[in-house]
């Protein structure tokens, strides 16, 4: 397998994609776990669908840096909606949330049905945004994403106290002279980019899915928060790279869903047998004690 990671074309360039995808979703999908905003990442992916869409309509390309920055543009214009929702309107976050992601996801798809009614031969291949398609990467896509991973993990790690910080107490890092406010509209920056290097690998639609697994299964193993960064983003990596490999080795077998379900296996283990707080641990600690009661 690993031999084959090195050999096969297009086998390492789904690899590490899906790899570089795991480790940054995982990174910031700690901290959108953490602030309780893990919707926020499903928005906002969902929101990127007609940005693709009108950076086709535009520009007649289909390279995938001019698609990733319509959807990125789309993706901070409804973060800025949400936010002005939220602060003008008597709605709360989760209400803003689901409208947000309802309208935008609706008017791109209504987007993608005239384009491809169209008749524009250019179009194909557009629908792989909404599920993914990682077979098509090229050396190309995969530096792409890795520049743009490399951001996201530079910054978070220039930022490491300070994101910390407003994560499990903003109100003191307010008080202190944190720019909370600024911090926020980073992360949202931050979360943007994961969504725009995992288009083409799992799609607007599983996006959300890279963005709360790893983090969730991270926080089984452990309280520190550095190492549920480091856990998370070995889960991430660990799952697209065997999810490549299982998708590569059968004909026809979508990379992004696949990667997915790994994912959500190693969630599951990590849910019924992590030593912190997993489900058979637990069970078997408490028929421990009332053994040891018993006697």
């Amino acid at each position: 397998m690993l031999s084959e990671l090195w050999t096969d074309y297009t086998l390492r360039n789904v690899a590490m994609g899906s790899a570089l995808l795991g480790v940054v979703s995982g990174v910031l999908g700690c901290f959108a776990t953490l602030r309780r905003q893990s919707l926020l990442g499903d928005a906002l992916s969902h929101a990127a669908l007609p940005g693709i869409c009108v950076a086709y309509l535009v520009t007649g390309s289909r390279a995938p840096l001019v698609l990733l920055l319509g959807a990125a543009v789309a993706s901070w214009l409804a973060a800025t909606v949400l936010l002005r929702v939220v602060k003008e309107t008597p709605l709360g976050e989760d209400t803003g949330l689901g409208i947000v992601l309802s309208v935008f996801f609706g008017v791109g798809v209504v987007l993608l049905t005239i384009i491809g009614r169209s008749g524009d031969a250019g179009q194909a291949g557009l629908d792989r945004y909404l599920f993914g398609q990682a077979a098509t990467l090229v050396t190309e896509d995969v530096a792409t994403m890795a520049g743009l991973g490399a951001v996201a993990i530079a910054l978070v790690a220039l930022l490491y106290k300070e994101l910390k910080l407003t994560t499990f107490d903003p109100a003191f890092a307010e008080s202190i002279g944190f720019g909370t406010t600024r911090l926020g509209l980073l992360f949202t920056t931050l979360l943007v980019l994961a969504i725009a290097i995992g288009l083409q690998t799992v799609g607007v639609v599983l996006m959300a899915a890279m963005l709360i697994g790893p983090a969730v299964a991270a926080r089984q193993w452990t309280d520190d928060l550095a190492r549920m960064l480091v856990i998370a983003a070995a889960v991430g990596a660990t799952s697209g790279v065997v999810g490549a490999r299982i998708s590569i080795s059968q004909e026809r077998l979508p990379t992004g869903p696949v990667v997915i379900l790994v994912l959500m296996t190693l969630l599951v283990l990590s849910l019924l047998f992590a030593p912190a707080r997993g489900a058979a641990w637990q069970a078997w600690r408490r028929r421990r004690q009332e053994r040891a009661w018993a006697r």
